[in-house]
């Protein structure tokens, strides 16, 4: 299914950096909790992530990721979750979508 460029604007894609990971677990799949840093204008946004068959919380923390952050939040079990940060997705391990090398947090993706 093709979509406008005008629908793909829509989409707010930012990189943040993990300050805080957290174990999830009264999430119904292995998850984190994670804090994400996306700078001053966005500030910290919290999200629940499957990714704990390619992850440790050590590697996580201060790891550069990418997340939609326009999405409204979506209660999660406990924790409400502001953001979706966005992987390659192969059965249950998930790799991690990040920049090449580090940016400021809060750049826009396009």
């Amino acid at each position: 299914m093709e979509i406008s460029w005008t629908d793909f604007e829509k989409v707010e894609m930012r990189v943040g950096t993990v300050v805080e990971v957290q174990d999830f677990p009264e999430a119904r799949n292995s998850a984190y909790k994670l804090q994400i840093d996306f700078g001053k204008e966005l500030g910290i946004k919290k999200s629940s992530a499957q990714i704990t068959e390619r992850y440790t919380k050590e590697e996580l923390l201060g790891k550069q990721v990418i997340a939609v952050v326009n999405f409204p939040k979506k209660q999660i079990g406990p924790f409400m979750s502001e953001c979706l940060v966005l992987g390659a997705v192969e059965g249950k391990r998930v790799t991690l979508l990040k920049p090449s090398k580090e940016v400021a947090n809060g750049l826009r993706i396009l």
